[in-house]
């Protein structure tokens, strides 16, 4: 396996800009998700670094080998994509087995590292199966025994579990971790679904119009968004804006919102009179009798573990709080509202960063979403 760097990586089609100065370093056998939504740059961006797409302008490398301009098939990765890419006319193990045919392996050494693929999958039984009569998470099993039996550098992953449905699909992130676990593998995957890149990923890195908005740890980009973008994107629900205006000194430890007084960790930098959000994610809403924030409740949703309450606190603006399965809040009550004042990010308006607070003083307890 092999480390990947990207420096300052470009890629223009015609007039319009898929991916704008992307850098940054997968470390030798980390599991790193470029996550976004469509359109973004992600895919290009895995492209790029597959060899299937050239850059504009930028640098790539393997290992220590500049691979910027090679094509793929000069570049040692496997790619395992979305729709499986099988040949419907040969069984499993010749699927599995045609990288290796195509390299001119001895055929006993092919029968051994086929096998020993697909014991890894746990798809030892399907070997002499057609692929055609597989279920879509055994043909993806199959799809990624192909990229195995090369010992690639690094796997690159474009969205591989978007086909399947979504119980099946929590059970293969699972399986994905623990594989590249086992493998000690680099691995680059692509996904639009934050779900599955904060319950696999070492590091994410989230995209949003050809820029990397955040880089880091999963539980660091879900308690220190740096962008209103990742705070929205990221989480579900996701975080709950609250606007409001002033001149805020550094050092200020409160923000005035409407009648409200909310405690936040103390600014690193001096705001001047302009938009403002407060950003606080619905875990850390908890109601407050006592509050001067007040709050009409529109819904409650029962999660089974506890519930989704959906509120309005006026001019417009609703959030929603988790809340314990207990809570007897309905639809027409008037609450009084709080927030974990050490949980709240603040970001500017129109710039959409996040604002340096006392937060940021502290290192952050990084670690992945995996376990």
């Amino acid at each position: 396996m092999a480390e990947i760097r990207v420096l300052d990586l470009h890629k223009a089609f015609a007039d319009f800009t898929a991916v704008k100065g992307s850098t940054f370093t997968v470390k030798d056998g980390e599991f790193f998700c470029l996550l976004g939504p469509s359109g973004c740059g992600k895919t290009t961006t895995l492209r790029m670094i597959a060899g299937l797409e050239l850059p504009t302008s930028g640098q790539i490398f393997l290992g220590e080998e500049d691979v910027s301009f090679k094509r793929a098939s000069a570049r040692d990765i496997a790619f395992v994509f979305q729709m499986f890419a099988l040949y419907p006319h040969m069984n499993v193990r010749r699927n599995i087995a045609f990288p290796l045919v195509s390299q001119g392996m001895l055929k006993s050494e092919i029968d051994r590292q086929v096998d020993q693929a697909a014991r890894t999958l746990r798809i030892a039984e399907l070997l002499d199966k057609p692929v055609s009569g597989l279920s879509a998470g055994d043909r993806q099993r199959v799809a990624l025994g192909r990229a195995i039996v090369r010992q690639p550098l690094a796997f690159l992953m474009d969205e591989p579990l978007g086909a399947l449905d979504s119980e099946f699909r929590e059970v293969m992130c699972q399986e994905l971790r623990a594989l590249h676990d086992r493998l000690g593998a680099t691995t680059v995957y692509v996904t639009h679904d934050q779900r599955e890149a904060m319950a696999m990923a070492d590091t994410i890195a989230i995209m949003n119009e050809g820029v990397i908005e955040q880089l880091g740890a999963p539980r660091e980009v879900y308690e220190r968004p740096a962008s209103v973008f990742v705070a929205d994107f990221i989480g579900a629900p996701s975080m709950n804006f609250l606007p409001f205006e002033a001149a805020l000194a550094s050092g200020a430890s409160a923000v005035r919102i409407g009648a409200a007084t909310i405690e936040v960790p103390a600014l690193r930098e001096d705001v001047s009179a302009r938009p403002l959000l407060c950003g606080v994610r619905p875990e850390h809403v908890r109601f407050a009798d006592s509050s001067a924030l007040r709050a009409e409740v529109l819904g409650s949703e029962y999660l089974g573990t506890g519930r989704i309450v959906t509120l309005n606190v006026g001019g417009g603006v609703t959030l929603r709080a988790k809340v314990g399965v207990a809570s007897m809040a309905q639809r027409g009550d008037h609450v009084g509202l709080a927030f974990d004042a050490e949980a709240v990010s603040l970001f500017d308006k129109v710039s959409g960063r996040a604002l340096r607070t006392a937060r940021d003083d502290r290192p952050h307890a990084g670690g992945a979403g995996h376990g």
